[in-house]
């Protein structure tokens, strides 16, 4: 089949996609699957090798996707229920002054986002951040805008987040680089986060009515008894720090050790990802667990009950595995990479506006992040690049599903309801920042590509 015949049946299978998802409101995880059946017919292949062919997109992508984000999601629950957030959040305001509130609320959600899920974190925090601006007397947008913004920057760009983790094992990124990459560069994100919410702030939003009698009733001190029960903020961050630490630990050991060093091979699997989160799950039992009196039967409910919603995050990865498969498989993958090397545009560009456009197109971060890895993977697995660069078209990837976030988003409305922002200003606050956000994480990570190139 010609090279253009099978770009344009990958531009066919992102518009089906697209319309299924948007149009039809079929879930991602059928849609994926349909449109990768559809993709493999119409692409000439074989009958009898497709669902082998589906088996072994989902496999090899949900091999490690589905322990991490498993595991991820069971340590943010355990942190969530035991009322670990508050306590994180109360304790950065009070190192960093009353003043400067704002700024400590952003740097506590940049740190609880690590282990737990965008709209769970954001949800956990919004009692902090009602409490916080009644006592301040001002709008809950005024700290809640920045906060939501590093807590999705930080989503779609660090393990153990289903979008990036996926992306990664199609593109076959190494998780230890992307953890650090993406971590450096949301640092200064949190800055920008602040500064720019603070600058979209210089207008007063008119606030819903439903939230404005939602934040009316809030009691500011309901939470005193649970936050004195809560685990401490040194328990907190460890259960975050420990895990981080033992990825660098692997990442630093391959870097650096020759293969076949017996100290590279412990360092590498204290450093897999799957390992530290284990043993973070470990701390947390010994640590949260068992200083809250929780039973074993009391901890393993909380554990399983942040399965549910992971399940599903699961199936929309592994789906996303199985469409990058066919991709490949069929050949469009390889006439994909072909294409860009003749137009000349810069690999690491065409990752982020793919993401960006896909992102505005049909809302979901994680749908854009591994559909993009898909239609990539070919360019990058034949592109010769290094280690740390494919870890940074991981990234790349990443801030292209951050931008742009508006109403086909489910964050948008969680977003703009608990802040009391109608759509209009949602899209002159929450979209702006959003892709500000992304476009300047982009813009990093291309700095990064330049140093390290």
């Amino acid at each position: 089949m010609s090279t253009a015949a099978l770009l344009g049946i990958a531009l066919a299978s992102v518009v089906l996609l697209l319309v299924l998802i948007i149009r039809f409101q079929v879930h991602a995880f059928v849609a994926m699957m349909l449109v990768s059946i559809l993709v493999a017919l119409v692409a000439g292949m074989p009958a009898a090798d497709i669902v082998p062919t589906l088996i072994q997109g989902m496999g090899g992508t949900l091999g490690s996707v589905a322990i991490l984000v498993a595991l991820g999601a069971m340590l943010g629950r355990i942190i969530e229920v035991s009322g670990g957030a508050g306590s994180l959040a109360h304790r950065f305001t009070g190192w960093l002054g009353p003043r400067r509130v704002p700024a400590a609320l952003t740097a506590a959600a940049l740190v609880l986002s690590i282990p737990v899920f965008f709209d769970v974190g954001f949800i956990i925090l919004v009692p902090i951040i009602y409490g916080f601006c009644k006592a301040a007397r001002v709008d809950p947008v005024k700290f809640g805008l920045p906060v939501a913004g590093i807590m999705l920057a930080t989503h779609v760009v660090v393990p153990p987040h289903p979008g990036i983790v996926g992306g990664a094992a199609v593109l076959q990124a190494d998780v230890g680089w992307i953890t650090l990459l993406g971590l450096a560069i949301c640092l200064p994100l949190a800055v920008l986060s602040q500064y720019v919410g603070g600058w979209l702030n210089r207008r007063r939003y008119a606030m819903l009515p439903a939230t404005a009698e939602q934040f009316a009733a809030f009691d500011a001190g309901s939470g005193d008894k649970e936050r004195l029960a809560a685990p401490g903020v040194g328990v907190v961050l460890s259960l975050i720090i420990v895990p981080l630490l033992l990825i660098m630990l692997g990442t630093t050991g391959a870097t650096l050790l020759p293969k076949g060093d017996p100290v590279r091979g412990v360092l590498s699997f204290i450093g897999a990802p799957v390992f530290a989160l284990m043993v973070a799950i470990g701390l947390a039992f010994f640590l949260i667990a068992k200083r809250q009196g929780w039973s074993n039967a009391r901890t393993s409910e909380v554990m399983e009950s942040a399965l549910p919603p992971a399940a599903t995050v699961i199936l929309v990865t592994g789906a996303g595995g199985v469409f990058a498969k066919v991709l490949t498989s069929t050949g469009i993958g390889a006439a994909l990479s072909g294409s860009i090397a003749s137009a000349g545009l810069p690999l690491l560009l065409a990752a982020f506006l793919i993401s960006l456009a896909l992102r505005a197109a049909q809302g979901s971060a994680t749908v854009a992040i591994l559909t993009t890895c898909g239609l990539l993977a070919e360019a990058v697995a034949s592109g010769g690049y290094s280690t740390v660069q494919v870890a940074l078209i991981a990234v790349a990837i990443g801030f292209g599903g951050l931008g742009l976030s508006h109403v086909n988003d489910s964050g948008f409305w969680i977003v703009t309801r608990y802040l009391g922002l109608s759509v209009a200003d949602g899209l002159r606050s929450w979209t702006v920042l959003t892709t500000v956000l992304g476009i300047a994480g982009f813009l990093l990570t291309a700095l990064l590509w330049a140093l390290m190139g």
